[in-house]
């Protein structure tokens, strides 16, 4: 009973109520006694409450706990010190190593009791729910246990049917692979050194400040990353997007499919909640004055369309279909000011406000059903008929969380448009996104797959944005609904299957040399990133004809699964604790000044000649890319005004093309139509200089981040710790702090070449835009007869005028970044490289706590760890 309470959560009121009646001079009286646990800080205890007041009639022993842990860990000698002194569940937590060596003076027993805390500590503040192996685990246990209890009642036949009972719950969990039991053991490794490290930071806090302390601590808080891994999934709609991500991550009504249309300009985000148990969607909105100012662009589009333009015009319809939505025929002769009047946005106030919406569900049909009118497009049947108003205009991105979903652990799933946005706000996180992922799924129909121009020109207008100017390391064109086929006849579920994959492994070879003709889609990626999937979500749910693996889900939930592998996570995680541990340590070793300087001098001389060939391989980079740059300025000179031609004298330009180049020098050069290609007058005329350092760029700056002269160079620098340990045995503990330093000091500096080579490769489009802003306002601001013309002139003048720094400016701008990346890259590892030493072998601060214990704790784990790398 006692040890069943102090489980109980807290705080706790656990309600009973005992109802008394009696009559009292004709008057029925009510008196509600309701009997109570309370958990107060002094322990559990019994209570009867009344209105306003709380009196104890049994106290609980409060050292139970403490006492029955004693006893568990054969400590029970100790029980009475730990009674005298006052230390209930609570303050056991709070021991401190002083207060444990008062508690329990014998060495021995004190060790043993440490060891034992710290693991109970571990085991309550990273619970381990729902994990598989466990599950399994305890399943063989049970059904072993079954087989051998002898039976104390009942029948045999009674006994028997428990144990197959068992057996048959046990096969429905599938055997734990060698992998999961290796990620399972993994995740506990990393939980147990989170919490030394968390304590270790605690202790810390409670030490005199020194410039020591401070530096550890900081170096603690920096042990902590979250990197996740984007995926971009683009297809358009009716390609089976949603089905597809549902039947990956195991969840069927998540995502909406089916007749209603999805809307073309929001972003769903797909992630893991690993703040709760429940569905939630996060809803980010566009601000009052970017909708204010969309509002004002689409009534001039309006304004400049004659009633027998509107028919034929995909923009006037789409704009049409947006205002539609919002406020339903109520936007028709209304000014921008009106329709930004609050009575429209009720519903969603924290629109108003700028905060974002946060829908919380128990299932994902019921999350579903609540965030469709964020996401999709009205529908005039379906159970959504009954929604009034439709807020997907106003919504930038839609983040979906999934509770307790391994596959998402690390990984986000985003769905995205395939060109972007006019909207401005929308297109730069469109960019943004494109920009980070790692990993493309190009979604297309298996019937058309070869010959789907929207699939293909996705990949190649956005080639830019994801190789050069992004992240991305694989292209996966996914070929949806490969279990519709024609003219089946009677054949039988086999030989429909044989039917099925041929034609698959047909398509596959066929994409393939679709893909290989893309040449300037090529020039962004490195070989064999390109891979074709032939997918049937509803065979992988169904398997009527087809096998499991045929539908090929179980090969990208396996390629999710890759993505998700926590073990490059805990290994920097452990061995930068490792590090910190033994700098600790180090500190409270008594080396002579003679011996400590000696080992600062070698790695000076080491940290000088290592900063030497980064610098050396980085300059001779940059020296290349300035080559090929003076090449780039000179042809796009020449060739700059055939290129404006091309786009402001298109050969089919309709009556209506003054509309569409207003849009273009409206949007600053950018032109994104409902459908179509979108016109990028930027990118046309920076088009020769990204031409020329394309293949150079990839080259130097891959997307995997392990060779080139700036990831190379980094990935090579090494102080020699390792060979410094086996000549001065006495610093090895300051010396493995450094190696594991420098280890993460390379992991950080990649991150930052990866990300700081997007802005180095987009600079050269994005100083053309800036060259060109006034020409486009400029050109905006024509109305009324000759509009079309004057929009022409201006531009073809400014190019005209512009061109013989305008694209010396770009090749300037880029070139700066690339030194200024060189220079930070050089003073990052120099700074960090020094005070790092200086801290460890010219700092004596003997107020750092003893962490002995917690270093072969960690040490141990380490080793595991790369032995497990090795193996």
């Amino acid at each position: 009973m006692r040890h069943q309470v102090a489980q109980a959560s807290k705080p706790a009121l656990l309600l009973a109520g005992l109802y008394w009646d009696f009559t009292v001079s004709l008057w029925l009286q009510w008196w509600i006694t309701c009997l109570a646990f309370s958990c107060s800080p002094s322990g559990w205890s019994l209570c009867y409450v009344f209105p306003g007041s709380c009196f104890p009639l049994l106290l609980l022993d409060m050292d139970e706990f403490v006492r029955s842990k004693l006893t568990e860990w054969g400590l029970s000698q100790w029980i009475e010190k730990f009674e005298d002194e006052g230390i209930d569940e609570e303050s056991l937590y709070c021991l401190r190593d002083q207060e444990i060596s008062e508690l329990i003076p014998k060495v021995g027993p004190r060790a043993k009791f440490k060891e034992k805390l710290m693991s109970l500590k571990v085991k309550k503040t990273f619970p381990i729910q729902n994990n598989f192996y466990l599950c399994q685990q305890e399943q063989e246990e049970t059904a072993d246990s079954a087989e051998v209890l002898p039976s104390t009642s009942g029948t045999g036949v009674q006994q028997g049917k428990r144990k197959l009972d068992l057996q048959e719950e046990s096969s429905k969990v599938p055997s734990p692979t060698s992998k999961q039991r290796r990620l399972y053991l993994e995740n506990n490794m990393l939980f147990d050194v989170k919490y030394i490290m968390r304590y270790v930071y605690e202790e810390l806090s409670k030490e005199e400040k020194t410039r020591l302390n401070e530096f550890l601590k900081i170096k603690i808080s920096e042990l902590e990353t979250d990197k996740r891994e984007l995926v971009g999934v683009f297809g358009k709609t009716g390609a089976g997007k949603s089905s597809l991500i549902n039947a990956i991550i195991g969840e069927k009504k998540l995502l909406p499919s089916g007749s209603v249309s999805a809307c073309t300009s929001v972003m769903i985000k797909v992630e893991a909640n690993v703040r709760s148990s429940k569905y939630e969607a996060e809803i980010e909105f566009m601000t009052r004055e970017e909708w204010k100012d969309e509002l004002w662009s689409m009534s001039q589009y309006i304004g400049d369309n004659t009633d027998q333009e509107r028919d034929k015009d995909d923009d006037y319809h789409d704009i049409v279909e947006k205002l539609s939505a919002l406020y339903g025929e109520e936007w028709e002769n209304k000014s921008t000011e009106n329709l930004m009047d609050k009575k429209y946005f009720r519903e969603i106030p924290e629109f108003l406000i700028s905060n974002k919406k946060i829908l919380t569900c128990e299932t994902a049909i019921e999350l579903s059903t609540e965030f469709i009118k964020y996401t999709r497009g009205n529908s005039k049947d379906g159970a959504d008929k009954d929604i009034k108003r439709w807020y997907w205009p106003l919504v930038k991105c839609v983040t979906v969380r999934v509770p307790q979903n391994d596959l998402l652990q690390h990984v986000t799933l985003v769905d995205l448009p395939g060109n972007g946005d006019r909207n401005k706000s929308r297109d730069r996180m469109w960019k943004e996104l494109v920009g980070s992922c790692s990993t493309v799924w190009i979604v297309t129909e298996m019937n058309r797959a070869t010959s789907e121009k929207e699939a293909w020109d996705i990949l190649e207008n956005a080639s830019s944005l994801m190789g050069n100017g992004g992240e991305c390391q694989h292209i996966h064109f996914i070929c949806t609904k490969t279990d519709v086929i024609e003219d089946l006849d009677d054949q039988s579920a086999a030989e429909v299957r044989a039917r099925i994959l041929r034609r698959n492994i047909g398509l596959k070879e066929g994409m393939i040399k679709e893909f290989n003709k893309l040449n300037k889609v090529k020039k962004q990626f490195s070989d064999g990133c390109f891979k074709v999937f032939t997918v049937s979500s509803y065979e992988f749910l169904k398997k009527k004809c087809l096998e499991k693996d045929d539908t090929e889900i179980p090969k990208l939930q396996d390629f999710l699964q890759n993505l998700n592998d926590c073990h490059s996570e805990t290994i920097n995680y452990v061995s930068g604790a490792h590090g910190i541990l033994s700098l600790m340590q180090g500190t409270k070793s008594q080396l002579v000044a003679d011996k400590k300087a000696a080992v600062c001098r070698q790695l000076e001389g080491k940290i000088r000649n290592e900063l030497d060939e980064v610098r050396k391989s980085m300059e001779e980079a940059n020296k290349t890319f300035e080559k090929c740059l003076t090449e780039g300025v000179e042809k796009s000179k020449r060739s700059c005004e055939g290129n404006l031609r091309s786009i402001i004298y298109p050969r089919k330009s309709g009556s209506s093309f003054h509309k569409t180049l207003k849009c273009i020098v409206e949007n600053n050069g950018i032109y994104k139509p409902k459908k179509g290609k979108p016109i990028n007058l930027n990118m046309k005329l920076s088009s020769h200089l990204t031409d020329s350092i394309d293949e150079e760029f990839r080259k130097t700056f891959p997307n995997e981040g392990k060779s080139g002269p700036y990831h190379g160079v980094i990935n090579k620098f090494s102080l020699g710790t390792e060979e410094l340990i086996q000549q001065n045995k006495d610093v090895e503990l300051q010396l493995m702090f450094l190696k594991t330093e420098e280890e993460k000091l390379q992991t950080k500096l990649n991150r930052t070449i990866r990300k700081r080579k997007k802005t180095i490769y987009n600079s050269l489009t994005d100083t053309i835009e800036e060259s060109m802003e006034k020409c486009y306002e400029k050109a905006a601001a024509f109305r009324g007869e000759g509009t079309l013309g004057n929009m022409r002139e201006t531009l073809e003048s400014h190019v005209r005028d512009k061109k013989h720094w305008m694209f010396e400016s770009a090749k300037d701008v880029m070139l700066d970044k690339l030194n200024m990346l060189k220079e930070e890259i050089l003073q990052r590892l120099k700074k960090t490289l020094m005070e790092s030493m200086e801290l460890s072998l010219r700092t004596d601060d003997y107020s750092i706590p003893d962490v002995s214990r917690e270093l072969e704790m960690v040490k141990t784990h380490y080793h595991e760890l790369i032995n497990s790398q090795d193996q």
